[in-house]
Order: C-alpha cells, then structure tokens, then sequence
C-alpha cells in the first residue's frame, strides 16, 4: 500500500489543471461531499443535505483530527480566533477549542448546527460564501473535510476577506485507504444497488485513495491562487491508523455520501456485503488514514 512519510509538511503544491478526478474506489472515507460531480446540481445538493438525518451518529462515528495537525495549525496561525467552514456536528470545532482556540462555525445544515451547539460550539447557519462576517477578524479559517462543498474561488476569496494579516487559511480532508477485500465488498454491494449513483465509486482502480484525492487539493490550491490575497499555498500530510470492528465500521458506514440517501432495504443489502468481507478478516481490520492539509498564508494588507 503506497504510504506518504510520517507528519510531511511544507511541500509546495505544482500548479496543474484542476480537472475532473479519476473514478473513486469504494474507500471508507470518500470525499462524498461533492468531489465527483458539481457542487451546484441538485443530485450534490441531496447528497449534502443528507448528512443531518442523523447527525448523532454522523458525530458518533465519523473519526476525530489527528492532534499533531490541530496543534500545527493553531502555532502557525497568528492567533486563536478560528472560523470552522461546514463545522457540521462540530468535531473539528471541539477539537481546535481544546487546543485553546474561540471558534466560530459556519454550518448550512440547521440539523448539524443544532447539534454542535449543544457541544458547546457558538454556529451561525450559511453556506461560507453567503455567509455574512459583519466586520469580524480571525486568525484562521479551517474546513474539515467540508472545503469540497465551498467554490474554491469564492470561498478563498471570503477567507481572504475575514482573515488578519499572516492569517491561515487552512482545510483539511481525511483520505482512508481501506484494505482490497473491503473495497471490492462495497464497491460490488454498491453498484447492485446504485446503478446510477450520485458518487462514482470503482473498486478495482489501481491509484491509491490519496492519489485520487489529488485532484481535490490541487483544486482547492489553485482557487486560493486565483482569489489572490494569499502566499503559496502548501500541502501538510499526516498519516496515522485506527482498527474498527465490525460493529464499528457499519455504524458508521451509513454516514458515507451516496450512502446516506439509499433506502433502508438497499442499505442492507450494502452493510450485509461489507459485514461478511469484515468476517472474513477476523472481525476487524485496520484503516490507513491520510489527512491532508492544503494551507497558505494570507498577505499583508
């Protein structure tokens, strides 16, 4: 399995042309929140808004920030007044206020938001670009794993915008790269239920999940060039694992795009599939995580 070293960071990202990526495998972390097709149409915009019917489980389930990364990003940021983009059920949020920072989200899901609040996380309910700052400064502008949902442009723009001088602007996607048997499990149960499905998913493609993410980061670097106001944007990576049992991958595996908006029935066909891949391997299995950050600084005004 490709592997990126340990906590690499400060890479500078090549311009290229921020075109259509390649089919997604089936990788439990897909970018579902509309990588693979625009952001604009109305099948993306079901997909996203269906990620608060359950937010519980959504916040439940879905994994936490590596550490390390959190505290990169609050010591390069001048200071700890933070806007949290798509903050969803606020788990990005609780982890930077742990780490001593005010964070305000930003969330367009009123479900979501609702949830993070009870959390403790301060939410105003918008999408970032609509979203108005009324004069408010910060020190940076995070996004975990939600900066896909954002037009780069406009959204680098808006951060460009509510940023101080030397602020951060600083999303940050997950990339899972699950074993084959698994890949192969959903990506089988997904196309028997899901012949045309809002999220391309292949599991037989030989790129690694974070080459097929790519793509994303290099879309998201060259909105931050185009919108100006910012110094060169970089890639920080950070690789860790976490073992999930069986019981713990299907509760979570109803939260993934595409996923979300299946039946129940259908669904059960999907999470029966993964469940006897998941037995086969003894119960459990072990889950490679990337997670990419593409940050830069904003310039002096």
């Amino acid at each position: 399995m490709p592997t990126v070293p340990p906590g690499r960071a400060g890479q500078p990202l090549r311009p290229e042309s921020p075109g259509p990526p390649d089919p997604q495998p089936p990788d439990p972390q897909p970018p579902e929140r509309a990588i693979f097709y625009d952001s604009r149409s109305q099948r993306a915009r079901q997909v996203a808004e269906s990620f608060g019917t359950d937010a519980e489980r959504y916040d439940r389930t879905r994994p936490r920030y590596p550490d390390d990364m959190v505290a990169r990003i609050v010591a390069a940021s001048p200071g700890t007044d933070v806007v949290d983009v798509g903050c969803g059920t606020g788990t990005a949020s609780r982890q930077f206020q742990a780490a001593g920072c005010r964070v305000l989200g930003v969330e367009p899901d009123a479900r979501m938001a609702d949830f993070a609040r009870r959390t403790g996380v301060d939410v105003e309910v918008a999408t970032f670009e609509d979203w108005q700052p009324a004069g408010r400064e910060f020190d940076a502008v995070i996004a975990g794993t939600a900066w896909h949902w954002v037009d780069p442009v406009a959204g680098a723009a808006k951060a460009a915008l509510v940023l101080r001088p030397g602020g951060r602007l600083a999303p940050f996607h997950h990339v899972g790269q699950s074993p084959p048997e698994l890949s192969e499990a959903l990506s089988k149960a997904y196309r028997q239920v899901a012949p045309d499905p809002p999220v391309s998913r292949d599991g037989r493609s030989p790129k690694s999940a974070l080459d097929l993410y790519q793509p994303l980061f290099a879309r998201i670097a060259a909105g931050i060039r185009e919108a100006d106001g910012f110094g060169e944007p970089e890639q920080w990576r950070f690789d860790w694992e976490r073992t999930y049992t069986r019981d713990e991958w299907l509760d979570q595996l109803p939260t993934l795009g595409g996923l979300t908006l299946l039946r129940s029935d259908k669904l059960a066909i999907v999470t029966q599939s993964v469940g006897t891949a998941i037995d086969a391997m003894g119960g459990s299995f072990r889950m490679a995580y990337t997670t990419v950050v593409v940050t830069a600084v904003r310039a002096g005004r």
